[in-house]
Order: C-alpha cells, then structure tokens, then sequence
C-alpha cells in the first residue's frame, strides 16, 4: 500500500449512501465521485482479492447485493471498509481511492470481460460455492 506523500489527494468527504448502494467520495468542492459497494469489494486491496503479485489475483464473483456495512478509519492515511460478505481485511488508502475514483469506468469494463472470460456472473445464485481446499479429498 501506498503512504501518503504531498501529492497524494486526501478525501474532504466519505457519504455512505445504502440505499442507492454507492459510496460518495469528494477530494475538494469540484471532484466528487459515486463508487458502488460492488466495484470496491471487487477491487478490495486485500491480499485476498489481489494476491501477492502479478497473475495470483483472484476474480470475485457473485458480488453484485454486496453491502458496505462499515467505514472505519485507518490513521489518517486510509479507511478499512467493511462488507456484508464478511470481507473486512482491505485497506483503502486515499490514493488507491483516488485511483479507483479517476479510473472507475475502465476498471470496471475490465472486471465484466473477466466475469465473461471466466464464464462467471455478478449474481451470487449464478456463481457455484467454491470446491473445498483442505481435508485429503476421500469420502469418509
């Protein structure tokens, strides 16, 4: 994660709207940006969704009902956002917000053409429960 250097833009307002299920961030008066609960639990910053390098990112499915429960704050450099899903480890520095707020709408073209390389779905009904990684794989 990114600390915070001069450059970095810090947010002037976080409004969590859950009925139209958007989070609004405002970095000053003139740049405001409404970022769905979906699009930041899919772009989650936690080692979970991205893995630790290039190429182990692992595609969310299914998370299109997805609320945002909590926001709670990180210092004075970030936020931890909290889902209905039980995800809560991503840490949403301002500059990683920042970004997903400038480059929303072509981040989130790319998340719908992995879906549908995947052959996977935004509804949680579509997505098949993930196949069990521990035990030796014998019925017993």
């Amino acid at each position: 994660m990114a600390g915070l250097d001069d450059d970095t833009p810090i947010p002037t307002a976080l409004t969590l709207h859950r009925k139209s299920r958007v989070l609004e961030i405002a970095f000053g008066e003139d740049r405001q940006y409404a970022l769905p609960f979906e699009f930041l639990r899919v772009y989650s910053p936690s080692a979970e969704v991205r893995g630790h390098g290039v190429g182990q990112e692992t595609l969310q499915v299914g998370k299109r009902d997805v609320e945002l429960l909590d926001i709670e704050p990180v210092g004075h450099y970030a936020v931890k956002l909290v889902f209905s899903d039980g995800h809560d480890s991503g840490l949403y520095s301002w500059d990683y917000l920042h970004m997903l707020a400038t480059q929303h709408e072509t981040l989130w073209q790319q998340y719908l053409e992995r879906l549908a390389a995947a052959g996977a779905s935004r509804d949680p009904a579509d997505n098949p429960p993930p196949a069990p990684t521990h035990g030796c794989g014998h019925k017993h």
